[in-house]
C-alpha cells in the first residue's frame, strides 16, 4: 500500500521534504513569555522568512520537492466534518478557560477559509482578535480581562518540523511532545496521517496519545537496519521502549535500536544537537561526547522478546561496530576548541541536513565547523541564519524528510 513515505537513512538522496515557513506566530512572541514558549530571543519575522526561503530554494535547486506543513494540513480537511473535528480537538487542547471565549473562537474560526484557519491556529489568537465589530459588552470585557493577551497561545516552534513526528521506513512516529507548549503541534500531524489523500495509509509506529514523551530530533536513521534514539531532556526511556518494540516487530527492515544516553540539558536537548550523519562514514559531533558515551543496544530475539545490552565506549567504535564500517571520521563542532565549540553548538553547528551522501546544508554562522566539514571532503550548501538560529535549531531541525532514496 502506498504511504507517501520512504526514509531509510540520514544520507540517501533527499527527494521530498516537509518544511514550515515561519509565520505570524513569531510576531506573537513576547519577552515575558519566551521561556514558556521555549525561545531565548525573538526572531525578526521578515528576515526569518527570507532566510527560510533561501533554505527552501537551496533544496529545490538540489532537486528536492519541497512541501509545506500548512498546505498538507489544509489538504487534509477533506470534508466539513473533518474541519469541525480539527476545530473541536484544537480547542480541547488549547486550554481555553471559559465557554464565552470558546464560543467566540468557534465563531471566529467559522469565518475563515481552510488555509487561513490553519494559519490562524498556528499563529495563535490575540484576545483583541475576537472582538470584531461585536455589539456585546461581554466580548470587550473578555478581551480586556487579565494581563495575558492571548485567547490561544502561538506555536512559534513549528518551523522545526523535525520534532512533532518522524518518518521511519515507510511509516510514521507521531509524538507526544515533552512540553504542553509544543504538544498541540502534533495535532496537525494527526490530521495529515489520518486524512491526507497521500499520507493517510502510513503505518503508525508511535502515537501522540502515549503517556511519555518522544521528539523527532532524538531519532536518527543510521541505516535501513539501525535506528538511533536519544535518551534526552525531551525523550524518555519508556517512549523508546514502545517505539523500539513496534519498529523492530513491524517495520520489516530495522533490526536494532541504539539508545544513546546524552546529557539532559537545554544545550543538548536532542540527539541531533550532539551529532548528525554527513556521509556513509562521517559524522559531525560535539566534542563533549568524543571521550565516552553509553549506548543501549535493543534487539528482538528469535522469540520476539526484547533484549538490551549496555555498551560504554568511544562513539567512533560504537558506530563502526553497529554500522559495519572499517573506519569512522568524527568531525568535532568548532574544530574542538572549547570556546568555538560552545558558541557554534549554541547555534547548532553539529546539526546538518544531508541531501545526499557527503552533501549537506549548514548555517553560515557556524564557519569554524563548516571549515572542518569542507576539509573532510563534504560538499556544503550554506544558508543565511542570523534570525532562524534564534529559535535554537539548525537545518536538520527545520526539515522532515518524507522521501529519500535508499543509501547506495
Amino acid at each position: 500500500m502506498e504511504t507517501g513515505i520512504h526514509n531509510t537513512s540520514e544520507i540517501g538522496r533527499l527527494k521530498r521534504v516537509l518544511l514550515h515557513r515561519p509565520g505570524r506566530e513569531l510576531e506573537n512572541l513576547m519577552p515575558e513569555y519566551l521561556e514558556r514558549l521555549l525561545f531565548d530571543d525573538i526572531p525578526y519575522l521578515s528576515e526569518a522568512q527570507k532566510e527560510h526561503d533561501a533554505f527552501a530554494d537551496c533544496l529545490k535547486k538540489a532537486g528536492v520537492d519541497v512541501v509545506y506543513l500548512t498546505d498538507l494540513v489544509t489538504e487534509s480537511l477533506v470534508s466539513q466534518e473533518v474541519r469541525q473535528k480539527l476545530v473541536q480537538e484544537f480547542l480541547n487542547e488549547a486550554g481555553v478557560p471559559d465557554e464565552r471565549t470558546r464560543d467566540a473562537l468557534k465563531e471566529y474560526f467559522s469565518s475563515l477559509d481552510d488555509k487561513t484557519l490553519v494559519e490562524t491556529m498556528m499563529a495563535g489568537v490575540r484576545k483583541n482578535d475576537l472582538r470584531g465589530d461585536s455589539s456585546r459588552l461581554g466580548d470587550y470585557l473578555t478581551a480586556a480581562e487579565g494581563d495575558y493577551p492571548f485567547a490561544v497561545d502561538p506555536l512559534p516552534n513549528l518551523y522545526f518540523t523535525r520534532d512533532p513526528f518522524a518518518t521511519i521506513g515507510t511509516g510514521v512516529s507521531l509524538h507526544k511532545m515533552h512540553t504542553a507548549t509544543r504538544n498541540r503541534e502534533t495535532l496537525f500531524g494527526k490530521f495529515i496521517f489520518q486524512y491526507h489523500p497521500v499520507y493517510k495509509n502510513a503505518p503508525r509506529w508511535y502515537d501522540r496519545g502515549e503517556t511519555s514523551s518522544l521528539e523527532g530530533g532524538d531519532i536518527l536513521i543510521l541505516s535501513p537496519e539501525v535506528l538511533a534514539v536519544g535518551i534526552s531532556q525531551r525523550t524518555q526511556e519508556d517512549s523508546i521502549d514502545a517505539l523500539a518494540e513496534t519498529v523492530l516487530s513491524k517495520s520489516q527492515t530495522f533490526k536494532k535500536v541504539l539508545a544513546f544516553n546524552i546529557p539532559k540539558t537545554r544545550s543538548f536537548m536532542h540527539l541531533d544537537t550532539v551529532f548528525t550523519m554527513v556521509d556513509r562514514d562521517k559524522f559531525t559531533v560535539h566534542p563533549n561526547i568524543l571521550k565516552s558515551i553509553t549506548v543501549f543496544v535493543m534487539e528482538l530475539d528469535e522469540n520476539g522478546k526484547m533484549t538490551i545490552q549496555q555498551e560504554d565506549g568511544r562513539l567512533e567504535d560504537i558506530l563502526k561496530e553497529h554500522l559495519g564500517l572499517d573506519s569512522v571520521t568524527l568531525i568535532p563542532c568548532g574544530e574542538g576548541s572549547e570556546i568555538d565549540a560552545a558558541r557554534e553548538q549554541w547555534s547548532d553547528g553539529s546539526n546538518t541536513l544531508a541531501i545526499a551522501p557527503g552533501e549537506v546544508v549548514v548555517y553560515s554562522r557556524n564557519y569554524v565547523t563548516n571549515r572542518s566539514l569542507e576539509e573532510a571532503g563534504i560538499k556544503l550548501h550554506v544558508i543565511p541564519s542570523a534570525e532562524l538560529s534564534r529559535g535554537r535549531g539548525g537545518p536538520r531541525c527545520m526539515s522532515m524528510p518524507l522521501v529519500r532514496d535508499d543509501p547506495s
